[in-house]
């Protein structure tokens, strides 16, 4: 990397594709310097790689179609979903998968070609199914029975379903993150997706095409996913196979998550052996296309030695609630210091007021002062997602970084935002 580099270059595979510490050992994304990043836009500040999430996109639309020809990479938006990343997907030649109206919405909104979008759900209201018929969606994946009678009420013309099985494949991943074991609550197990699939075939408008599955998030090993592929051989020959997504990231230097190429051999050597030639192979990326690409950027408030070392930056639960729930272990270092040797272990905390609001437990940092910027890599995934008002903290802004030029893709939530969805004084008199 040009300038001084990382203090520890094991963290070039941690932060996005297009980082580096310039000489003055300051940390860039894009060419933008981070510290002045932080200064324009406030913290906290979620920051984006845009070449870097184009990239990856490209990798894996291309390393999909080397392997097998007849196949789709939808992007699954519930992991980063922002405007401007439906956007780009759509412009990078991928699907969208999206979990709710919301997301539909925002796919819509973006430009992205409503026959290239894929609605899921296992608890989909009829107006959620009416928006997306009406919008015409390429597909929707049927989770259950609810999901076939509101469809039958409400459809007049043919729609492409997908039936969601459950694979009986429990990763090791944490609960919250494990979605295919056989108590998951999302689709239906074999047996009952061959009922409704049979039940199904003379249904004049609900066309079944496929099948579709998930066996969870942050998956640091291959053997799960093509154990998944292989459970579909018992449901007969389908022109359509979307399985999920799940693959894991490095989030620090302990973790070692496949690459993106021994990921793609497993689940299309594993098709290969158990899927019809000809049907289309869908994958559904989230975590492991937008993760890397991301950092989220803080100021330090403050640093005080008590029992421990404690140093409080200006987020925390608010803006990284997936810490909590997910037990993600981040990488931070101090951006306007990043090529100096870390001297200091310390509680890397929040200001949200929860004992739990720890960021990094035992965060080694360089010289770490009140004003300093402090950045967690690889955050891209489920920050801004999971982003609260916790404590009245304000959602924070989202910057996309390329060739030297920030551009604002969300802006920083305003208190009159946060008030403006409650009845005050002035509509009801709540204090009499």
């Amino acid at each position: 990397m040009a300038g001084r580099g990382f203090h520890d270059p094991r963290l070039e595979r941690i932060f996005p594709p297009n980082a580096e510490v310039n000489a003055q050992g300051v940390l860039e994304v894009g060419g933008c310097p981070v510290p002045e990043l932080a200064e324009q836009y406030g913290t906290p500040v979620y920051v984006i790689d845009e070449e870097g999430l184009r990239e990856r996109m490209r990798a894996y639309r291309d390393g999909l179609a080397a392997r097998w020809p007849n196949s789709q990479v939808a992007f699954a938006s519930k992991s980063f979903p922002v405007l401007a990343a439906y956007a780009i997907a759509a412009a990078e030649g991928l699907a969208i998968d999206v979990a709710g109206a919301g997301e539909l919405l925002l796919a819509l909104e973006s430009g992205a070609p409503a026959e290239l979008i894929h609605l899921h759900g296992n608890a989909k209201s009829r107006e959620e199914l009416v928006l997306a018929v009406d919008a015409g969606v390429g597909a929707i994946v049927l989770d259950g029975e609810a999901d076939v009678e509101r469809l039958h009420a409400l459809l007049t013309r043919p729609q492409d379903v997908l039936i969601r099985i459950i694979p009986g494949v429990n990763p090791r991943v944490p609960k919250a993150i494990s979605t295919g074991g056989e108590t998951s609550k999302f689709g239906l197990p074999i047996p009952q997706a061959k009922e409704l699939i049979a039940r199904l075939e003379s249904h004049p408008f609900i066309n079944v095409v496929g099948l579709h599955m998930h066996i969870g998030s942050q998956v640091l090993e291959v053997e799960p996913f093509q154990r998944a592929v292989e459970a579909v051989r018992e449901l007969g020959e389908f022109p359509v196979y979307n399985i999920g997504g799940g693959l894991g990231v490095n989030y620090n230097v302990k973790h070692d998550a496949p690459s993106l190429d021994e990921y793609l051999d497993a689940i299309t050597a594993a098709a290969k052996r158990v899927l019809p030639g000809g049907s289309r192979l869908i994958i559904e990326p989230g975590r492991s296309l937008v993760a890397r690409t991301g950092m989220t950027a803080y100021r330090v408030n403050n640093v005080k030695r008590t029992g421990a070392t404690f140093v409080a930056v200006d987020g925390g639960l608010a803006d990284q609630l997936n810490v909590a729930l997910m037990n993600m272990e981040f990488t931070p270092i101090v951006a306007n210091r990043a090529s100096t040797q870390p001297d200091t272990v310390a509680q890397l905390v929040g200001r949200q007021c929860e004992s739990g609001d720890l960021l990094v437990d035992q965060a080694e940092l360089a010289a770490p002062a009140t004003g300093d910027t402090i950045v967690l890599a690889a955050t891209g995934a489920y920050g801004y997602t999971l982003s609260n008002n916790y404590n009245g903290a304000l959602k924070p802004a989202v910057v996309f970084c390329r060739d030297g030029e920030s551009r604002l893709a969300v802006r920083r939530q305003t208190y009159a935002e946060f008030l403006g969805h409650h009845v005050g004084p002035s509509e009801e008199a709540w204090a009499s």
